[in-house]
Order: C-alpha cells, then structure tokens, then sequence
C-alpha cells in the first residue's frame, strides 16, 4: 500500500547562492518535501518504526540549509533528496522544491523555485530518475 507524505512549508535560514552578498547576509529558503513509501506495515503495527520519522526528516533538511553552503538551488534540492534516500530505506521516492523568497532582481517576484524527484532503484538511493 503506497502512500505519500507531505511537508509542506518548512522554512530554514541559510547562506546559499552565486551573490556574495548572499552568501554572506543568508536568506530564507522555504522547502516542501512528498515522501513516497509503502505504508501497510505501519498503518498495521500503528509503530513508528514501521515509518519514517518526521523528526528526522526535518533534522536533515535544517542541517544541510542551515550549516552548510551551496551556490545553487539545484545542489541543495539534489542534496537533499539524496540524503533522504539514505536516510530511510523506506523511502522509495523523493519530490522536493525549494523556494527562495528573496530574489536579488531587479523587480518584483514572490519566489524561484526548483522541483526535482528522485527515486529508489533496485536499492540504491537517488540511482533513478
């Protein structure tokens, strides 16, 4: 029985980009996170341990925006969906965007964002699409 969960709107302060200023100064970067996974055993055992731990998730996501520095979206985005995977056997897919409200451009814009997904293939993390 496959399922998916959402966390939606996570909010993280780090220092990413290709602008100095913004490697310096940092700014919010906004995650939302679909973890595709087989649910039967939990939904029977109703242990958190037949899961994953959201807990956990979240503790990997905040490690990576807010300790580390990448220049790209892209990289954080690819990162993360990396590190998930082998983080939880359980996991068989990842879907992620990363939003960065603060754009320096010249003009107004709520956002860029990067969508990517990554799947479990014959075990190995992040070895499909």
């Amino acid at each position: 029985m496959n399922g998916r969960i959402h966390m939606k709107n996570m909010v993280f302060y780090g220092h990413h980009g290709d602008i100095p200023e913004e490697r310096v100064l940092g700014q919010r970067f906004i995650i939302d996170l679909v973890l595709t996974l087989d649910m039967a055993e939990a939904a029977k055992t109703d242990q958190l341990g037949a899961t994953i731990d959201y807990v956990r998730v979240y503790d990997v996501c905040r490690q990576l925006l807010e300790k580390e520095r990448v220049n790209l979206l892209e990289t954080v985005a690819s990162h993360l969906a990396d590190r998930i995977l082998a983080e939880s056997a359980r996991v068989t897919k990842v879907e992620i965007t990363v939003k960065k409200p603060s754009v320096p451009l010249r003009g107004a814009i709520d956002y860029v964002a990067v969508e990517l997904s990554k799947e479990r293939e014959n075990g190995v993390p992040g070895a499909g699409k």
